[in-house]
């Protein structure tokens, strides 16, 4: 225990202070037992985790603790009875990273909440496990968040020490020029919007390397690890799962051809169906369904997940409409939902908002519901919304 208390404050003490305090720090009710927060590798779980450590009690206060999951320790000693030891010497919130990486998680979480109610557990988890399924042992006491990655106007506070608030979609559709006219007072949108498209969703573009080789290797974990691993997949299908992804980042989005993708991976139908699946879950894609329609249904249409994903593999050059509408349905996902629109626009917004993407700004008749979307700074009528300004749902 005198062991991870130690790493515990060099953590808090070495975590930098100026990193952006992310959205999510002030949507999760913190009162909660059983708090687990899921995201796709790489967009800042651990991070997240010890930066609400320094808020909650900083490094030397002995009644919060940060333990992660893949330390060697945990092959022995079980988490219940890790837990326990925590309790007993006054702890009160256990801060539990890499959950997925130890046996029967949640069993032991479930053990964990009935014997010692005065403790607070905070766990964070890949994008791929569920949370709140019916047969699982937490599925009725966890509460669960999802952690995305940096939004554009996040981006922008960290790169210019501005803080610039978030906006509904409400109010983005109904007072937008407003917005935008007080925004591009402020910060430079072309130079920011630019740099974002290419590498601002995840974290580490703060750190001193390679942006694309570490975007790479870190889908390559995520194939490997949220995909195979955790989905129980055999280590000699990761090749045809690689081929599947590279296939429909060159192509997207694309109205994917099953058949087609089947054939050139060497997989049945079913199975590509349900390797699509499983990349969506680690982020790596978005489907595009219309209303009503679903999984294990075809969906209309695949996108790549976020934007840098699109430059690593896409090294010839990249479609600017297919970029934009990358954008658009990566930043309105993680709040809204985001259907394939029956008529001739691409999207509809939580059943009511009708969306067309433009790449030149047109006017717009003024409409309750429907609006293009213009890759361009700000627009001259109500009808039409720049794209960026959908970087700011949160």
């Amino acid at each position: 225990m005198v062991s991870f208390f130690k790493t515990h404050k060099y953590l808090i003490d070495n975590i930098d202070s100026t990193l952006y305090r992310r959205y999510l720090m002030d949507k999760i009710d913190w009162s909660h037992r059983l708090i687990g927060i899921k995201g796709s590798r790489g967009v800042g779980k651990t991070t997240f985790l010890l930066q609400h450590a320094k808020e909650y009690c900083g490094s030397g206060d002995k009644r919060c603790l940060y333990v992660n999951l893949n330390h060697f320790y945990f092959t022995e000693c079980s988490l219940v009875k890790f837990a326990g030891k925590f309790t007993e010497v006054g702890g009160e919130t256990l801060l539990v990273d890499q959950v997925f990486k130890y046996p029967n998680w949640s069993q032991d979480l479930r053990k964990c909440y009935d014997l010692y109610p005065n403790l607070k557990i905070v766990f964070t988890g890949s994008s791929v496990m569920k949370l709140k399924e019916a047969n699982l042992d937490i599925g009725d006491v966890v509460h669960s968040y999802n952690l995305h990655g940096f939004s554009f106007r996040e981006y922008i506070g960290v790169m210019t020490n501005i803080e610039l608030p978030s906006y509904s979609l409400g109010e983005i559709t109904s007072n937008h020029r407003a917005i935008v006219a007080d925004i591009i007072d402020k910060v430079d949108i072309d130079k920011h919007f630019t740099d974002y498209i290419h590498h601002g969703y995840y974290p580490f573009f703060l750190e001193k390397r390679n942006y694309s080789e570490n975007l790479l290797k870190t889908m390559n974990m995520m194939l490997e690890v949220d995909v195979l691993y955790i989905q129980e997949i055999e280590q000699s299908y990761l090749i045809k799962i690689r081929k599947l992804f590279y296939l429909l980042a060159i192509q997207s989005p694309t109205s994917p051809n099953v058949s087609q993708l089947s054939n050139e991976c060497g997989i049945s139908r079913a199975t590509v169906m349900n390797y699509l699946k499983y990349l969506q879950d680690a982020r790596l894609i978005n489907m595009l369904y219309k209303v009503g329609v679903s999984f294990p249904k075809k969906p209309n249409k695949v996108y790549m997940n976020n934007t840098n994903i699109v430059f690593p593999i896409k090294r010839n050059g990249v479609d600017r409409q297919a970029l934009c509408e990358t954008f658009f349905y990566n930043q309105l996902n993680a709040l809204e939902v985001v259907n394939k629109s029956g008529r001739k626009d691409q999207f509809l917004i939580n059943g009511k908002y009708q969306f067309k993407i433009e790449f030149q700004n047109k006017k717009n008749a003024k409409s309750q519901s429907r609006f293009l979307v213009v890759d361009t700074k700000q627009t001259e009528d109500e009808g039409s919304i720049p794209i960026w300004l959908f970087g700011f749902l949160y």
